[in-house]
């Protein structure tokens, strides 16, 4: 007798990084279609959407947490309890991006899992920056020895904010299709990524 397998019906999504990053900024541009350039300090967020998945209801939780290392408890809870993990540093700002490896350290032990479902995200990588991690350097660490994904986005100019999203759900092991009803219009993402995905200005998707 096939053992039918149930599909999940609740997922959630947290995004990791030290403070000022664009965590709060990535997550408003995907749910709201909106952008704030001043910084405001986040202590903890969870944003929570229902989906309508293949005739099926899906639970979509984002949780947006401190960049402030004086939360380690609450951290650690947060890696617990979530399914797929965004750790989110900001190009212009080396030091963000050796956060995300203490971070991802954490998640290793807290989860006891060697491959767990990251997507880093280099944020803030809008034409005119100063940059200070390079792309090439970004790309090999994460994808080729830690077997994770990497996006680089630009919550100010809605630059592959979507791809991240649609990145972290899949490796949520949702259903095969995902199709949040943000907007009026929907949009197939593509199956491959590119070193710089190309831009994307809905934040409606099908996952594919």
């Amino acid at each position: 007798m096939a053992l039918a397998v149930k599909e999940k019906n609740h997922v959630r999504l947290v995004f990791l990084g030290a403070a000022g990053v664009g965590k709060t900024s990535l997550i408003r541009r995907f749910l709201m279609d909106t952008f704030e350039p001043k910084h405001r300090r986040t202590v903890e967020e969870l944003h929570s959407r229902e989906y309508e998945v293949c005739g099926a209801t899906v639970k979509v939780e984002i949780l947006d947490t401190s960049g402030s290392y004086s939360f380690p408890a609450m951290r650690k809870l947060s890696i617990q309890n979530s399914d797929a993990f965004a750790l989110v540093y900001a190009v212009d700002d080396a030091e963000s991006f050796e956060s995300v490896k203490s971070l991802r350290e954490e998640i290793l032990e807290v989860k006891e899992d060697k491959f767990p479902p990251i997507v880093v995200v280099g944020n803030k990588a809008e034409s005119g920056g100063e940059r200070q991690v390079p792309v090439e350097d970004a790309l090999s660490l994460v994808e080729l020895d830690w077997n994770s994904r990497f996006v680089e986005t630009s919550a100010k100019d809605n630059e592959n904010v979507l791809e991240v999203f649609r990145e972290l759900l899949q490796q949520a092991n949702l259903p095969s299709r995902l199709s949040p009803a943000l907007g009026k219009r929907r949009e197939t993402l593509p199956k491959e990524q590119a070193l710089r995905p190309p831009m994307n200005k809905t934040n409606s998707c099908s996952v594919c």
